[in-house]
């Protein structure tokens, strides 16, 4: 499932899936309803379920090139439940309280990003040794060189750790761009299924998905 033209490297593995979202109304004007955030919590019913082996499968994924994904570097998707058994983790927006959801559950890293605070061209691909990027308003950077991450024509803007500040959706967001960071093991159609689950949130908070 590729939406839009988003080129994607060789790269053994790896089982991304990408979605594009439009909403009927910025971000800003667009709360996440109950239903959205009753799934924001561990252990409760979802179509997708995570497992030990996604949770290696994902680590071995972003080690290919010599990234650590360990302490501060470790996948969003293993943050989310630390954060939600800690209640740490607010709703943000509903494009991002969905990816949230379905990476929660899934085990699935998934990046969202404002599509038009990406400049094309779009690929996935693996950033040199010394790349980097600050990832949120204090200015702290993330070094990225060897992770598998999303860039548009200004280098890496999203990855399965953290996304890059420039990129990531504000209130007057419309259109959005989900990057499901999945692995072919254990189950081939574990990504897909995730990316089946993300749209259908996403068409029923109102947006079109293509």
């Amino acid at each position: 499932m590729l939406a839009m033209n988003v080129d994607v490297v060789a790269y053994p593995g790896l089982a991304v899936q990408v979605l594009q979202a439009t909403f009927p109304r910025p971000l800003g004007e667009t709360a996440s309803p109950p239903w959205l955030l009753e799934l924001l919590r561990v252990g409760v019913a979802a179509p997708v379920q995570t497992s030990e082996g996604v949770r290696t499968a994902v680590r071995d994924v972003l080690r290919l090139h010599g990234y650590r994904p360990t302490g501060r570097g470790k996948p969003s998707s293993e943050y989310l439940v630390s954060a939600v058994g800690d209640g740490r983790l607010g709703t943000i927006n509903a494009a991002v309280d969905a990816g949230n959801v379905v990476s929660l559950h899934s085990g699935l890293p998934i990046s969202v990003v404002d599509l038009d605070l990406c400049r094309p061209p779009l690929r996935i691909d693996v950033p040199p040794p010394g790349s980097a990027y600050v990832f949120n308003r204090s200015g702290q950077t993330i070094d990225v060189g060897g992770l598998v991450s999303l860039h548009d024509a200004d280098g890496a803007c999203a990855n399965a750790v953290k996304d890059a500040q420039r990129t990531k959706t504000t209130p007057a967001t419309v259109r959005v761009l989900a990057v499901v960071w999945g692995a072919s093991a254990p189950d081939p159609a574990h990504a897909g299924r995730t990316a089946q689950w993300l749209r259908a949130v996403f068409e029923r908070l109102g947006a079109v998905v293509g």
